[in-house]
């Protein structure tokens, strides 16, 4: 998603996209231990997505 996308979407939007990434990386940390994961890549996607969701809900609390 790109960091314009996020800005327009609201606290508690972001928040929950917060918490579906950090779910969905938990599940691929998973997988990658059991050695079923097929792209590895995916898990530094998500982590960059986290750390966009971040940025965005940061930079809205300072503006408030």
């Amino acid at each position: 998603m790109k960091p314009a996308d996020l800005q327009n979407k609201t606290p508690n939007e972001l928040t929950n996209l917060l918490q579906e990434h950090k779910t969905k990386l938990a599940k691929l940390s998973f997988e990658l231990e059991a050695n079923t994961l097929k792209d590895t890549s995916q898990v530094k996607k998500t982590k960059k997505e986290i750390a966009r969701i971040l940025t965005v809900l940061r930079k809205s609390e300072s503006r408030v």
